[in-house]
């Protein structure tokens, strides 16, 4: 977005609007984040905002300022269509293609509306009238931030607002350790921090909010790792049974990905999760360095994202599924051990 589409969405927001604000299916803390943060700012201008998930998210995501007032679509379908149905702007944040709403897809498709799109992810699609993507941004609530500062409104961050942005870059970022991260994002969150976000308290409710059956689950997730050393990956699978048998909760299996990672010498890692409600295999990718997960999940695995933060899908079993990848890494050995 140019600076005279900013003076364009700033007219837009001079008057009393609906607005809904979607995040992606199955949002994380970067999306209850963005488009809470989003809700916060544009109520405080006067307008009727509603933020609309396609459907429900983990539980230490539930104490954020805001979380009470999301409709759900998939448990409450008649109240959310008639919002978007109503709506004079719809505002679609961390994501980039409808696709990635699950069963709101096609109502999204068919709504005639102004569209604007907040989104960090490559390959946007064109369905919006004011489109702001920057796949080099941390997050997509960074670009709230920024979106808020160049309306003029920077002093209109009040300490909700600044809570929800820490927390989708806090977790986005992984704790500020990806490539991502710049001298900008750090001055940013500095800004937060002043502006009333607790860092501590933050950090404390998303990743000190373990259960019993969460931390047997990852010792599980660790019983499983592989390792292929000759292509320096690694990868976890965890069946439908190994869920079951652990009481697991969506957002149960964050950042498991990532201890894959952590092993000296793997550059990529993936976690592989069988999920029998939508018959598919769900796959969390991360790379270090020059290796895209991006492009690998795009050519794939049906997925896409960062260059090393992924996600993708499979249709084949879990035992198919990692015999496929297994069967794809020879094409990859070079990049992955250069």
């Amino acid at each position: 977005m140019n600076t005279s589409e900013f003076k364009e969405v700033k007219t837009l927001l001079s008057t009393s609007k609906n607005i809904v604000i979607i995040p992606h299916k199955n949002p994380d803390g970067d999306a209850i984040g963005s488009t809470l943060a989003l809700y916060h700012y544009l109520s405080g201008l006067g307008h009727k905002a509603i933020v609309i998930t396609p459907n429900d998210y983990p539980n230490f995501l539930k104490w954020i300022p805001g979380e009470s007032t999301i409709i759900k679509y998939d448990s409450d379908t008649e109240v959310a269509t008639e919002k978007i149905k109503e709506a004079d702007i719809i505002f679609t944040l961390d994501f980039n293609h409808f696709s990635r709403t699950g069963n709101m897809e096609s109502l999204l498709k068919t709504t005639d509306t102004t569209y604007i799109m907040i989104d960090h992810h490559q390959q946007p699609d064109d369905y919006a009238v004011y489109t702001y993507s920057d796949v080099m941004m941390s997050s997509t609530c960074q670009m709230i931030y920024h979106f808020i500062d160049n309306l003029g409104d920077v002093d209109k961050i009040t300490a909700d607002i600044a809570t929800c942005i820490y927390i989708g870059i806090m977790t986005d970022t992984g704790s500020f350790r990806f490539r991502s991260t710049t001298s900008t994002t750090h001055k940013i969150i500095a800004d937060l921090i002043d502006r009333g976000a607790n860092n501590t308290e933050i950090h404390e409710l998303i990743y000190d909010s373990n259960t019993y059956s969460r931390l047997q689950l990852r010792g599980v997730a660790l019983k499983n790792l592989k390792v292929l050393p000759e292509y320096k990956a690694a990868y976890i699978t965890l069946s439908q049974k190994e869920l079951d048998d652990h009481n697991f909760k969506k957002g149960d299996t964050e950042g498991f990905v990532n201890m894959g990672l952590s092993i000296e010498g793997i550059k990529l890692a993936l976690i592989f999760i069988e999920n029998k409600g939508e018959n598919i295999i769900k796959i969390s990718l991360r790379s270090k360095g020059d290796f895209s997960v991006n492009e690998f999940s795009r050519n794939h695995f049906e997925g896409g994202g960062h260059h090393n933060a992924a996600g993708g899908k499979s249709n084949l079993s879990l035992q198919d599924t990692v015999e496929k990848f297994i069967s794809i890494l020879p094409s990859y050995k070079n990049a992955l051990n250069s």
